[in-house]
């Protein structure tokens, strides 16, 4: 605070940030723009693991062979949408049914904020249609999600077969300790958001839904699928949420791990994951992987259903079943299979994910940036913000610096000498600019109309009554030192006399605070005493007015009330 307080060294500092301020903003934005390229690079970038031990094993076996069933139920539902035009809800029911489910359905409304083709906002309208599969060994006070989207333009029906497929191969086990909830949503995430809303009974979107008549457990996790044909040549993996928010990594980790097992190909972003790291091919594929994944996040939207659960501390992912590599190929039984794994595992949670980062970059699926290694990037580039912002502050500072701090900070004035004895050589001078000639103070004929003239240097108001006699201190032990007639208010150096004119004769008092007095003859020619005064706050005028008429009557009695010294 010294260094802030003191004006020399404050304008040294000054021009000091503005000289080098230049040269530092360059040198953090270089820094913070290296560290982030370097974040692809193995010494900064590190292999994912599993934190949570109930999912640190992949050793299930994995049954499902409904692919011709699978399929099946595609080419039904596709037939039915074609028909009606829509979501088919009554096929959808039937069929949920008929496969041992509890199946419900909710309708919702939702008037968009935008217009339409003939510039009036309109209605939209839909169903979810949903079915509950009740774990057999355990109460129903925990559940899993698996979601498909079915919106105007894109069918989805290989998705909605594969889902119809689980369900129908998970109703003839009897491990499952929480309930699985099979959702299909009309309107992609419109249809999404109204069932979720629904089902925490919660209104943050504006949503009008009818309430949900069947309910599960608490949601621990959730999986969306996306599938466009029956064989698809990859699964690409989506994370990025509202806002930019990310899962627990454990469970992508987890769905990366039974790819791995089952030789199912997975991409992020589009991307195939770099194989050699040692080499610089490895390193610049996953730098340009890590820049896709953080364009996506500063977007802001969800990239898939995925992203609307995680608002609700629902750990989700959205996977998307892609053809642009003709190299491979995989039916649905490899990615049922791969489905099947993930919700055998999930299904031995004891606990929500938590032990992994939420915040996190991924490179590649194998290989994750976590935030302690990528924030000192942000941290450089946000520095230079805070250098333009001190140097701004600096500009103003000294275009805003006045006469009395342009001048320096000026040492105490040095003290008078003081009277020794009863008299006093030397002219003084009146505090009405005149000399003080006569032997006694002459009543108010001195110009001591005005109170705070007793204590030059003091606006008016804003000074301290005090009584004479018997050199009794009334006040406050802080004073200041004045010169007679000086016009600068504020200016006190502490602990220095301020002369007040009097009579001849008498000494500077040096107690507490305004004392008395001491008058008597000398020779004729009067000199101020000096009197303490603290120093004073220059702030608006108080109750001290009243007591400065008191004041003024005091001091003007002093040759006659105080004894001679």
């Amino acid at each position: 605070m010294g260094l802030l307080s003191d004006p020399v060294r404050r304008r040294a500092l000054a021009r000091l940030v503005l000289r080098l301020n230049a040269p530092l903003c360059v040198l953090s934005y270089v820094a913070g723009i290296a560290w982030f390229l370097a974040l692809a690079f193995p010494p900064l970038t590190q292999r994912t693991y599993m934190s949570e031990n109930a999912m640190g094993s992949t050793m299930v076996e994995e049954q499902f062979a409904g692919g011709d069933r699978a399929r099946g139920f595609a080419r039904d539902f596709a037939a039915h949408r074609r028909k009606s035009g829509a979501l088919p809800v009554a096929w959808l029911e039937r069929t949920m049914r008929s496969v041992g489910l509890e199946v419900y359905t909710q309708s919702f409304s939702r008037k968009l904020p935008f217009p339409d083709e003939t510039h009036e906002r309109y209605m939209v309208s839909g169903t979810n249609v949903y079915g509950i599969l009740r774990a057999p060994r355990a109460a129903s006070t925990e559940s899993l999600v698996l979601t498909v989207p079915c919106g105007p333009d894109s069918t989805n029906s290989q998705a909605v077969g594969l889902l119809l497929a689980l369900a129908a191969h998970f109703r003839g086990q009897i491990y499952w300790a929480k309930d699985i909830i099979f959702l299909v949503t009309e309107h992609d995430l419109l249809g999404t958001e109204a069932w979720l809303e629904a089902y925490h009974d919660v209104n943050v979107t504006g949503m009008q839904s009818s309430p949900l008549q069947g309910r599960a457990g608490a949601i621990q996790a959730a999986v969306a699928l996306e599938l466009s044909s029956d064989v698809v040549t990859s699964l690409d993996v989506a994370v990025e949420g509202l806002n930019g928010q990310l899962p627990n990594l454990d469970l992508l980790n987890l769905f990366q791990t039974f790819c791995q097992k089952g030789g199912l190909l997975c991409t992020l972003q589009g991307k195939l994951q770099a194989q050699d790291w040692t080499s610089i091919d490895g390193p610049l594929q996953g730098l340009q992987t890590l820049l896709l994944m953080v364009l996506q996040q500063a977007s802001g939207r969800p990239h898939g259903p995925h992203g609307l659960f995680l608002r609700y501390r629902v750990e989700a992912l959205t996977l998307r079943g892609i053809n642009s590599f003709r190299q491979y190929k995989y039916d649905l039984v490899a990615v049922g299979k791969a489905l099947e794994g993930v919700f055998r595992k999930l299904n031995h949670l004891l606990e929500r994910l938590h032990q992994s980062f939420f915040f996190y970059l991924l490179p590649a699926l194998s290989r994750f940036v976590s935030i302690g290694l990528y924030m000192p990037a942000a941290g450089f580039l946000l520095l230079v913000l805070g250098l333009k912002a001190l140097e701004l502050w600096m500009q103003l500072h000294e275009a805003g610096v006045g006469p009395e701090e342009a001048g320096g900070a000026s040492g105490p004035s040095p003290l008078p000498p003081q009277a020794q004895g009863g008299e006093h050589s030397g002219l003084g001078q009146g505090l009405d600019g005149t000399e003080a000639g006569s032997p006694d103070l002459p009543g108010t004929t001195v110009g001591l109309h005005h109170p705070h003239q007793l204590l030059t240097g003091l606006p008016a108001g804003r000074h301290h009554g005090a009584g004479c006699c018997a050199h009794q201190a009334l006040w406050a032990p802080a004073t200041l030192w004045h010169p007679a007639g000086a016009d600068k208010s504020g200016s006190h150096t502490p602990r220095q006399p301020v002369p007040v004119a009097r009579a001849a004769g008498g000494t500077a008092v040096t107690g507490r605070g305004l004392a008395a007095l001491s008058g008597g003859a000398g020779t004729g020619r009067a000199r101020a005493p000096h009197l303490w005064c603290p120093a004073l706050s220059a702030a608006g005028p108080g109750p001290l007015p009243l007591l400065a008429a008191l004041l003024e009557c005091a001091l003007l009695e002093v040759t006659s009330a105080c004894p001679v010294a």
